[in-house]
């Protein structure tokens, strides 16, 4: 019968200099309980250099406006679970239709109560940003939403300023229903809802997977389209004074207006 003997730890005997996590800067995603998507899409659009770190607010199906109103009130929150004591560069919430019914301003204010004096973007404000950067004043809206949520988003956007010429929503309400739209479903009704007077086309949702059919669509449109993850990661990056080149996820990325 074998004898077990205390064995006292030793310390390890390694040389090294610590590797800096997001040597160029660190962004923190506050997304929806039920989201599937933003992670996956924001990452795949942000350099390497960056590191993205997550944290989720309460939220319930079915997408309503009454129930995007109701999350609001875990903001604070969530945002005090993002790297609490080292904190991030720029937070983000990724979600347009609940920005577009809560007010961007007022988005921005419950984040900054859980992380007083941090940058903060969202979809809505993001996508505002980069319409502007590529000089889009007249723009057709895409959305999976239901009736309306999609008419909250769109008027939204005509209350700053810009002229919608078509408005088209895929009529879903649960956040796994959306990003199970087919990118080549979101191209499809990316090239339906686009109007010869439109100067760009959006398409809205932190949840559908349209950041991988931006580049051809913007072939086959021959015109800038903006989505609302590549707006957020273009806006942030702006914010952080962000320098190098990110290709493959629209024109927008070419434009070097600051906020």
């Amino acid at each position: 019968m074998s004898v077990s003997h205390a064995v006292t730890p030793e310390p390890v005997d390694v040389s090294y200099f610590p590797d800096p996590v997001g040597p160029a800067g660190r962004i923190g995603l506050i997304t929806l309980a039920t989201d599937f998507n933003s992670e996956d899409d924001l990452r795949g659009i942000l350099p390497a250099d960056i590191r993205l770190f997550t944290t989720r607010i309460e939220n319930a199906n079915p997408v309503t406006v009454e129930n995007l109103k109701s999350m609001a009130a875990d903001l604070p929150r969530a945002a005090k679970t993002l790297l609490p004591g080292y904190g991030v560069d720029v937070a983000i919430f990724g979600c347009t239709s609940g920005t577009a019914v809560t007010g961007s301003d007022k988005i921005g204010e419950l984040i900054n109560q859980g992380m007083p004096g941090a940058k903060v973007t969202n979809p809505l404000l993001a996508s505002e940003m980069a319409l502007h950067a590529v000089g889009a004043q007249k723009i057709a809206i895409l959305t999976p939403y239901i009736a309306d949520v999609t008419q909250s988003v769109a008027d939204e956007f005509r209350a700053r300023g810009f002229d919608v010429t078509r408005i088209m929503g895929f009529g879903l309400d649960t956040d796994l229903d959306m990003t199970s739209l087919p990118p080549t479903a979101l191209l499809e009704g990316a090239l339906k809802v686009d109007t010869s007077d439109a100067d760009a086309v959006f398409i809205s949702c932190t949840a559908v997977r349209s950041a991988e059919i931006i580049a051809e669509a913007e072939r086959q449109l021959g015109k800038p389209v903006i989505t609302s993850n590549q707006a957020l990661v273009w806006h942030a990056l702006q914010l952080m004074n962000y320098a190098k080149p990110v290709t493959g996820f629209g024109t927008l990325f070419d434009q070097d207006s600051k906020p």
